[in-house]
């Protein structure tokens, strides 16, 4: 059986989110990249695998904050963005998360979350964003 990870941080309303900053979100279970997985990305993006570790921070968040008070999460973009090493065929890969600030918008709550993608056995991450979601009330 594999593992399913940590459970996601569940905020229950947005002024549980507002005051949970700064909190750690988790480490998801380590992932294998993929010769199809890299390729199709490649193929549909045009982008070279360095913006994969970009990419995977979008489908791996979910399973670390979830906000069911919001009636929308939308991705705001990102404050900033570092790239290490571009991922490879056979990498294994995990994303840790630290919820660092959620601010007050008009609507709802702005969140950042740093996250980080790590590859196992590699000196540094293969990205680290400031990753920007608006919650809608």
């Amino acid at each position: 059986m594999s593992d399913p990870g940590p459970a996601p941080a569940v905020f229950d309303s947005l002024d549980d989110l507002l005051a949970a900053p700064p909190r750690p979100l988790g480490t998801t279970p380590w992932v294998l990249v993929g010769a199809d997985e890299l390729a199709d990305f490649e193929r549909a993006t045009g982008a070279l695998s360095g913006f994969m570790a970009l990419s995977v921070t979008n489908r791996f968040l979910p399973d670390l904050i979830q906000v069911p008070a919001a009636s929308s999460g939308v991705n705001y973009g990102a404050d900033s963005v570092r790239f290490g090493a571009p991922l490879s065929v056979g990498d294994r890969i995990r994303v840790g998360a630290v919820l660092v600030d959620a601010t007050p918008v008009r609507g709802g709550v702005q969140t950042t979350v740093e996250i980080t993608v790590s590859v196992d056995g590699a000196e540094h991450p293969a990205c680290v964003v400031r990753s920007l979601s608006r919650w809608l009330a």
